[in-house]
């Protein structure tokens, strides 16, 4: 069974930094996209950060020069570092991964359980 485990939430003074990690489990034939969402309370699900096998990243507006998301395939591992937080970064993130359990199936999307990030001083 595959899983998707989230750590490094908590609370942070606006400024701080905190690093997410999440670490996919079970059978796996590979991995695309991985990602971190985040929902705030009263809003949206958006996304804050993506990242392709080969690297390739992508930002929401608000996050670009603060957040930086990495990857470790070997690991399968995807990490959020965030600098420079703000009150507004306050919500639940959660990471999410297409897998491929065998060769010949296609990618499924797989979500965490979710981390809280409180930023307030």
């Amino acid at each position: 069974q595959v899983q998707l485990v989230e750590s490094g939430g908590g609370l942070v003074q606006p400024g701080g930094s905190l690093r997410l990690s999440c670490a996919a489990s079970g059978i796996i034939f590979s991995i695309g996209v991985m990602g971190w969402y985040r929902q705030a309370p009263g809003k949206q699900r958006e996304l804050v950060a993506s990242i392709t096998s080969d690297g390739v990243t992508t930002y929401v507006d608000s996050v670009k020069g603060r957040f930086t998301i990495s990857r470790d395939n070997a690991k399968n591992t995807v990490n959020l570092q965030m600098d420079s937080l703000k009150p507004e970064d306050t919500a639940v993130y959660s990471c999410n991964a297409d897998l491929k359990i065998y060769r010949f199936l296609d990618y499924v999307t797989y979500w965490g359980q979710g981390t809280q990030v409180t930023v307030s001083s």
